[in-house]
């Protein structure tokens, strides 16, 4: 079913959109993103076409009534406030805010470009067509061809306004201070772009909220790269000394920065998932089903006590299994215990005890990117993974279990205090 926008009698709750370099962001370029959409990719595409028209009609004010708040006496023409408008994307009518214009006589200016796009939207779902075909990237200057045809918009400026854009955004996520929020939590891992490797960190702040903390680009997962991710985040105001949890994918590099840069002391948690596939991954499929339940069995078990010996009872099975498999599930066990040591409300442990937080980012990035035949270098790595990231950010809602915080938090403050008891 298409989504249906109302338009008219004031119904509308768009909002006027502020003009300002830098200030629109894509959710990825439209030919190169989609891969395999349903119906989702319809309203996706919707979305995509009102955030690109929002950005050329705000290059044609500017080239009529030059940049916003730069006096030149020599311009014939000037903005005079916003009005409430639509635009054809797909066939369907979408209500904006555009900016108005007027002459030095006070007469209205028209915009060409506005006038297009409230056409029927044959170009747009010409397109659409296309890439509901599984439009490859090879075959993306043949749409951006098409689409820059149809609106009278030269293709070089559609490619450069997608570049700046998605430059800006990863500006905008590398940049923004951290010192504003109590980041409780710190989930870290990492995803490869062809020869490329992304590492990410994601916060959990003391209120069970969200945010794409920072990313760092190498050609591997190696603890240079981490630390340097962690180095960052820290020169922008994470505090190095808050007493946090971080969650691992076992990874020995991402363990090594974590503890130069935060200490032998810091707190972390192994993520159990990957740790039950590290482990299934030395047996045989006829075997894989039992010991998954064990392990499940184990994890899900409340008491510290309990679950570490029914693992390690565990492992003395694996080793008449596999021996390769029982010093796989021997490795760092501990540390995958970490929350259940803690006390941790059973809520919160499901939530924390994966890197399934910022693996769900990972998964948007994977559907969007999964048609990219070349990553051309780093800095478009780091342009599509940045835009990615902070669009699947849009989505976040609150750790399940987050109104156990509070009791999560004094959890942390105990276990310090304890340690330095016994120091």
């Amino acid at each position: 079913m298409k989504r249906v926008y109302p338009v008219g009698k004031g119904k509308s709750k768009s909002i006027p959109i502020p003009v300002r370099a830098g200030a629109i962001g894509l959710p990825l370029p439209v030919a190169e993103a989609i891969a395999d959409f349903t119906e989702a990719f319809e309203n996706f595409c919707v979305e995509v076409g009102v955030v690109m028209i929002r950005a050329l009609l705000r290059e044609e004010v500017e080239a009529k009534a030059g940049p916003r708040y730069l006096h030149n006496s020599e311009r014939s023409a000037r903005r005079n406030g916003h009005q409430r408008g639509y635009v054809v994307v797909f066939g369907q009518k979408v209500p904006i805010w555009r900016e108005r214009v007027q002459d030095r006589e006070g007469r209205e200016v028209a915009l060409e470009r506005y006038r297009a796009f409230q056409s029927d939207g044959r170009m747009q779902r010409q397109v659409g067509k296309l890439l509901t075909r599984q439009l490859s990237q090879r075959n993306y200057e043949g749409a951006v061809e098409m689409l820059a045809e149809g609106y009278g918009v030269k293709k070089s400026s559609v490619s450069r306004h997608w570049k700046r854009v998605t430059a800006g955004k990863v500006r905008e996520l590398c940049e923004r201070r951290l010192d504003d929020r109590d980041w409780v939590v710190l989930v870290v891992d990492s995803k490869g772009f062809g020869e490329w490797t992304v590492t990410v960190a994601l916060g959990v702040d003391s209120s069970g909220h969200k945010q794409v903390l920072g990313l760092w680009q190498g050609s591997s997962e190696n603890s240079a790269v981490c630390t340097n991710l962690f180095q960052d985040l820290i020169e922008r105001g994470l505090d190095p000394k808050r007493r946090r949890l971080y969650v691992l994918d076992g990874s020995k590099a991402l363990r090594k920065a974590v503890r130069k840069v935060f200490g032998e002391e810091a707190l972390i948690q192994r993520c159990q998932v990957h740790k039950r596939r590290n482990v299934k991954a030395h047996l045989p499929p006829e075997h894989q089903g039992a010991v998954e339940q064990r392990l499940r069995s184990a994890y899900g078990m409340h008491s510290y006590e309990e679950a570490k010996k029914s693992l390690q009872l565990t492992v003395k099975y694996l080793e008449r299994l596999n021996p390769s498999a029982a010093r796989s599930l021997e490795e760092g066990l501990e540390e995958t215990l970490t929350l259940h040591r803690l006390g941790a409300p059973a809520e919160l442990r499901r939530s924390f005890s994966s890197t399934n937080l910022i693996e769900s980012c990972f998964s948007l990035t994977q559907e969007w990117t999964r048609r990219a035949k070349r990553w051309r270098n780093g800095e478009m790595v780091l342009r599509w993974a940045g835009t990615a990231l902070l669009e699947a950010e849009r989505r976040f809602h609150r750790v399940k279990g987050y109104r156990s915080m509070p009791l999560f938090l004094s959890l942390l403050t105990k276990q310090l205090d304890s340690e330095k008891k016994v120091a």
